[in-house]
């Protein structure tokens, strides 16, 4: 499962996948939508391409995406007032990790990483010169701030968190990002804050950034995706919020690996952020989250917590197999039991077993359904 530098490798995310589709599975392993996106995106698309939108964008971005950008985060609960120089169209979220390490990593530099996270995190550390140090969430997924200021050390150059996060669901709130303010703030410390999920979360809790906080959003570059906000991935389209120092040192960069993002796509989204409703997309999402967690109850594994916000529902199998590693145990529930799922050790360096693994609701329903009505019958 890991490559030559010993990270995690991608192969073995899609290798699940394609395994599920080899046997037939319910493939509840990867976080893609299976359910068709807005019918107005499509129609926005094709206005795009009518109005000869073929050419580069500036290096900034689409200036009504812009725009609409900053009307958009204005409009939620916990708004965030932003100026226009501080918001960046991004190819995606990957393209912005990677770009915001490169404008602050010198070699030898450390920059830890809260586990159990995205498999990109790591590599983007090393192709730029850095080392990683991993942090090990405790049991219940939750940040133990003295542990988390023992890995910080005089190389440390920043933080990657990522919320609500993937794989576990959970939210940072206010008073986290007050704690990691606290335990960085007397060193030159920045923050990636992957936000990609930050539409949808659960139960009434509004989703706050790392950018309301009037300190942090100093060193902070800010990660947003509208192909995760609009189930639209395939589109490469997402953006950044940094202060303005950043936001320069990031678009200095940037004008030299991609210069700027898919025009069509950009316009499509200025669009339709127009006439978005955040609101639906997270009671939908949420449906499919209490689907989950709902029929799960009738198999022998157990939900310990419930997701709070992201795509994906974490479950503890050892009811089911006191021996198996939780790769062997997503193989085996995969090809014998015909529904596909991802290990938690997956989103690990180094970690070889956990009693986890990781399911995606971002699905239609009925797969929803019937791959758990099948577990209830067959597990």
């Amino acid at each position: 499962m890991n490559n030559i530098y010993g990270f995690n490798h991608y192969s073995f995310f899609t290798d699940m996948s394609e395994l599920a589709s080899k046997h037939k599975s319910f493939d509840l392993s990867l976080g893609l939508p299976d359910f068709d996106i807005d019918v107005r995106l499509k129609q926005y698309l094709k206005e795009a391409a009518d109005l000869n939108n073929h050419q580069y964008e500036p290096l900034a971005g689409n200036p009504l995406l812009i725009e609409n950008v900053i009307k958009f985060n204005l409009q939620r609960k916990n708004y965030i007032n932003i100026p226009k120089n501080e918001v960046t169209i991004v190819p995606c979220a990957t393209f912005a990790l990677y770009t915001s390490l490169k404008c602050i990593l010198n070699q030898g530099d450390e920059v830890i990483v809260i586990q159990p996270s995205y498999y990109t995190y790591g590599p983007s550390i090393f192709l730029n010169g850095g080392v990683p140090v991993y942090y090990d969430l405790d049991n219940d997924f939750t940040v133990n701030w003295e542990k988390l200021q023992n890995c910080i050390s005089k190389k440390t150059k920043a933080i990657i968190v990522n919320s609500p996060q993937n794989p576990t669901g959970k939210i940072w709130s206010k008073e986290d990002w007050n704690h990691l303010y606290e335990i960085i703030k007397d060193q030159e410390i920045y923050l990636i804050s992957e936000e990609i999920y930050d539409t949808y979360c659960y139960d009434s809790v509004e989703h706050y950034s790392s950018f309301l906080h009037s300190e942090l959003k100093k060193r902070t570059f800010c990660i947003f995706s509208f192909g995760k906000m609009f189930h639209t991935t395939g589109w490469k389209v997402g953006y950044l919020l940094a202060s303005e120092e950043l936001t320069a040192k990031f678009r200095c960069h940037q004008q030299y690996i991609s210069y700027s993002a898919n025009s069509p796509c950009q316009y499509a989204l200025a669009k339709y952020l127009e006439v978005f409703e955040p609101s639906k997309n997270q009671v939908l999402m949420q449906k499919k989250r209490d689907i989950f967690n709902e029929l799960i109850k009738e198999t022998p594994l157990i939900v310990e917590q419930k997701a709070e916000g992201a795509v994906f529902q974490i479950v503890n199998f050892r009811n089911v197999s006191k021996t198996m590693t939780d790769v062997e145990f997503s193989k085996w529930l995969t090809v014998e039991k015909k529904v596909a799922c991802l290990p938690l050790s997956a989103f690990y360096n180094s970690k070889q077993d956990s009693d986890y693994v990781r399911f995606s609701f971002a699905k239609n329903d009925d797969l929803i359904i019937d791959a758990l009505e099948h577990l209830r019958k067959n597990l």
